[in-house]
């Protein structure tokens, strides 16, 4: 048993609601995991990102 059952209480809740946030152009949710999935567009820039960044 834990000492700080407040930690525990509160575990479930997240920390930072990022359904929200203006840099996740959502276009849906995974069903069980509710992983948000970006759209074309952003998925798009990520990779162009990536790609010019390597070294």
């Amino acid at each position: 048993m834990a000492k700080n059952k407040t930690k525990e209480k509160h575990m479930a809740m997240p920390i930072e609601e990022q359904n929200t946030a203006a840099w996740a152009n959502i276009e849906r949710l995974k069903p069980v995991s509710r992983v948000p999935i970006p759209d074309y567009h952003a998925t798009k820039n990520a990779k162009e990102w990536v790609d010019s960044n390597q070294k």
